[in-house]
């Protein structure tokens, strides 16, 4: 038998980025020629170490489990040479989290799910270099029953991220079948993700799609890049649209069809629109505009204003694990965003008068 497990980037919460795809454990299994007729969920019991019956049996419930690209139930029995393909929410990693009280911007919980407004800075999840302090840690506090969260696990209730200097929603699954439920949803692409982001320059077109596959650059695994003939990385797609423009910068809303690491920041830098203030992809100095004078200052007031990449997870739309209704929530953004924003449309207007 075949067994194939691809685990998600080694990679340190700051590096990992506007996701939720790598946050899954990927099995692809092949059946031997000799397998006996077996229900699929005993068959799985049975191959796949450190997975609980309960985790089998809701990822069967979301659809989460194939056999040759075809949905199954529980009792499907496995034939020989079945391709099986299974998604789970990412297993514990080998060391425990410490819950730590923290103030936590929540806008929406129930008994299945909640609800975390991120401000910029905080580290979601526990890595090389922020092992404490944390959203987790923060989760695993509030959490102290929710059963993802027992024996320090790595990562309580999370099934998608964002950076750590960008801000706004994330939605954390109180239960293994909420777990399981929302992270089919970011992994078959139905969750409605918005983004707002502002960019140096102005697209040509006021709404594009941006495709290219995303993986992490050849010159330097710290960073993304997109590689538009697809050998290399993941399929991406961004969907975006120009809200408004400001001379030299614009305001952009995105939309996420996929959810691969610094999506929206490589896919802007690719087109020639990096996010502003983004020091990782070049966005921290003038990109447009002269680069002296009184323009140069009134830039550096800006980047002192939001030290950080100027992006913000503005909205999240799902259906409710439970009830299936779907539900869509909006954040505002935060000071330091709306501060710069400021800036810029009275610079603009200043300058037209």
């Amino acid at each position: 038998m075949l067994t194939e497990n691809l685990p998600p980037d080694d990679l340190t919460d700051e590096e990992l980025g506007e996701g939720g795809d790598e946050l899954y454990e990927h099995h692809r299994i092949q059946v031997d020629r000799g397998q006996e007729m077996l229900r699929i969920d005993k068959f799985l019991l049975n191959r796949l170490s450190h997975t609980s019956r309960t985790k089998i049996q809701n990822a069967i419930l979301a659809e989460a489990v194939q056999v040759n690209e075809k949905v199954v139930k529980a009792s499907y029995r496995i034939k020989p040479y079945d391709i099986i393909t299974i998604t789970l929410p990412e297993p514990p990693r080998e060391f425990k989290v410490v819950p730590e009280p923290m103030e936590l911007d929540i806008p929406y919980e129930d008994s299945a799910l909640l609800l975390v407004n991120k401000p910029a800075g905080l580290v979601v999840h526990p890595a090389f270099g922020n092992w404490q302090g944390t959203l987790v840690n923060g989760l695993a506090h509030h959490l102290q029953n929710l059963p993802t969260g027992r024996n320090g696990e790595i990562r309580p209730g999370l099934v998608h991220r964002i950076d750590k200097d960008t801000s706004g929603l994330l939605v954390i699954g109180k239960s293994e079948w909420a777990m399981t439920h929302l992270s089919q949803q970011f992994f078959h692409h139905t969750i409605e993700r918005t983004y707002l982001a502002l960019v140096w320059g102005v697209p040509k077109e006021m709404e594009g799609t941006i495709r290219g596959h995303v993986g992490r650059s050849v010159k330097d695994r710290k960073v993304q890049a997109v590689f538009p003939d697809g050998e290399q990385g993941k399929p991406a797609v961004t969907h975006y649209k120009v809200l408004k423009t400001f001379r030299h910068v614009a305001l952009l809303q995105c939309n996420l069809e996929t959810g691969r690491t610094h999506q929206i920041r490589v896919h802007m830098k690719h087109i020639g629109h990096p996010l502003f203030s983004d020091a990782t992809y070049g966005g921290d100095k003038i990109l447009y505009g002269q680069r002296t004078g009184a323009y140069k200052a009134f830039v550096e007031k800006a980047f002192a204003l939001m030290p950080r990449q100027a992006l913000h997870a503005k909205s999240l739309g799902f259906e409710h694990p439970d009830t299936g209704q779907h539900l869509h929530f909006e954040s505002e953004l935060p000071a330091d965003f709306a501060a710069v924003l400021d800036k810029w449309e009275k610079f603009a207007a200043d300058v037209d008068e």
